[in-house]
C-alpha cells in the first residue's frame, strides 16, 4: 500500500512518492497534507510547478480527504505515527 511510482513520469515530472514509512509524506503536518491534497502544490507554493498531482477540491469533500489521509496514516508503523504526532504538535504551536 502506498508504494509510489518507481520511475520518473513522462515529461520529467517527479513520480508519486511512497506514502508508507519510506516516503516523505509523514514528514508533513496534517494541515499541510490536507491543503496539498485539496488544492495542489501550485496553490500551496503560489507559483507554477509542473507536476501530475491532481487537485481534489472538486472531486472529494473535506471529510473524504481526511478519511483517505487517515487511512494512509493508519498503515504507518507505530514509531512513524508517533513521529508524525510530534510534527503535528509542533505545527499547531
Amino acid at each position: 500500500m502506498g508504494g509510489g511510482q518507481p520511475e520518473w513520469n513522462a515529461g520529467g515530472y517527479l513520480p508519486a512518492p511512497p506514502h508508507d514509512e519510506t516516503g516523505h509524506t509523514w514528514h508533513h503536518s496534517d494541515g499541510y497534507l490536507f491543503m496539498i491534497t485539496k488544492f495542489g502544490l501550485e496553490k500551496i507554493l503560489d507559483a507554477p510547478y509542473p507536476n501530475n498531482m491532481p487537485v481534489y477540491a472538486s472531486l472529494l469533500s473535506d471529510e473524504e480527504i481526511i478519511a483517505v489521509l487517515s487511512y494512509i496514516k493508519s498503515q504507518w508503523p507505530k514509531t512513524i505515527q508517533r513521529q508524525h504526532d510530534a510534527i503535528n504538535t509542533k505545527a499547531n504551536m
